[in-house]
């Protein structure tokens, strides 16, 4: 059995990225970037146990997508590499970040062979241009670019990264703790994703398979509510009495809200903001339809379309549907065109016809983010 563990570092906020999805989950064809390059580890053989860092509010959807280990993250890289080193039981632990995307197996086995009686086996390639530090020239021959993945005895990492000191990267808290670095050559191909610009440096990344298309449909219900106020898909309405519910009972938005989530594969509203939260107590409907948008974007889709049916037989929504149109829309980011807004009655039958609440059906379509057009 190999004695070697693999942590990939997926947690981040992607924060310099600067896209709407977060550079962890950039489609490769079908699979999120973390996933893409998981598979190019697991392919070597080499590792006993794949443990994946993600960020809190994508852990359980991150864990729809494959059979590795996944822990959640924190606000720091160095703190998220402490959460997933209380899972490692191997001697040896391979750290690397998934925004090194181009990786082979050839790095690893330098890194194997490099690190011996050492704490620590790290890529570095050499800068070619003049460096100045502090104003004043220095011996470029001295300068080193660090790179990962990085090879560390994991007992020895694990204790140099009780230090309160914020480090950078792996070697340096195992430097810091007086540990022994080593350096093997690294690879040019293992450019870092940091900035949008950085894509057109990893052509081992294809495109993302803009021919795919995902649909979700949602279906809520709400009771009336005598003397609360009425919001319907965004627009405030006329109307004596408003919903039965936690929130402030937009039904149309509800369904919206688990369509998108349906298409994403994201599970439903109540997952996300459970009626047994008083955070969410009176909580406008649209907020959470703009966080929903949000992590959708965040996790590599464009929303391309949503049509709701609205069932009411009272009150009358034919001067209401344009406004929720255009309200949703723009939440959803996406022209007027492509929201649209029906509304019908049930024939006075069931608990619609009986004018006792409103239900709603919503259907959404969304498409993988194309960041080669971006």
């Amino acid at each position: 059995m190999s004695d070697l563990t693999l942590v990939l570092l997926a947690a981040g906020e992607a924060t310099r990225f600067k896209k709407p999805v977060k550079k962890q989950w950039l489609r490769i064809g079908s699979d999120p970037l973390w996933l893409h390059v998981a598979k190019a580890f697991e392919k070597m053989g080499l590792f006993q146990e794949i443990i994946i860092t993600s960020h809190p509010d994508e852990l359980s959807y991150m864990q729809r997508f494959g059979h590795y280990t996944f822990v959640e993250g924190a606000s720091t890289r160095q703190d998220s590499l402490r959460n997933a080193l209380q899972y490692v039981k191997t001697p040896l632990v391979l750290v690397s970040d998934v925004a090194r995307a181009c990786v082979d197996i050839a790095i690893c086995q330098r890194l194997l062979e490099g690190l011996k009686d050492a704490d620590c086996a790290v890529p570095v390639l050499p800068v070619s241009d003049t460096v100045y530090y502090d104003g004043q020239p220095i011996d470029r021959s001295k300068v080193f670019r660090i790179q990962t993945p990085q090879l560390s005895r994991t007992e020895t990492l694990q204790t140099a990264l009780q230090s309160e000191t914020l480090f950078t990267d792996e070697s340096s808290a195992i430097y810091h703790y007086n540990g022994k670095v080593v350096f093997v050559e690294g690879d040019t191909a293992l450019h870092k994703l940091t900035f949008a610009e950085d894509l057109k440096h990893l052509p081992c990344l294809k495109h993302p398979d803009t021919s795919l298309s995902f649909t979700g449909n949602g279906f809520d219900v709400h009771a009336f509510e005598e003397s609360k106020p009425m919001v319907l898909g965004g627009v405030e309405i006329d109307a004596p009495f408003g919903f039965k519910a936690h929130s402030d009972g937009d039904v149309a938005i509800h369904a919206l809200i688990d369509a998108l989530l349906g298409a994403a594969g994201m599970g439903d509203i109540g997952e996300l903001f459970p009626d047994t939260d008083a955070t969410y107590a009176g909580a406008d409907s649209k907020e959470l339809l703009k966080r929903v948008v949000q992590k959708i974007h965040h996790v590599g889709f464009d929303i391309i379309h949503a049509d709701i049916t609205i069932m009411a037989q009272t009150p009358k929504l034919a001067p209401y549907k344009v406004a929720m149109a255009q309200t949703l829309a723009n939440i959803l980011d996406v022209p007027a065109t492509r929201l649209n807004v029906k509304a019908t009655t049930t024939e006075r039958l069931g608990f619609v016809g009986r004018q006792e609440g409103v239900a709603v059906s919503a259907t959404a379509t969304l498409k993988y983010f194309d960041w080669t057009q971006s």
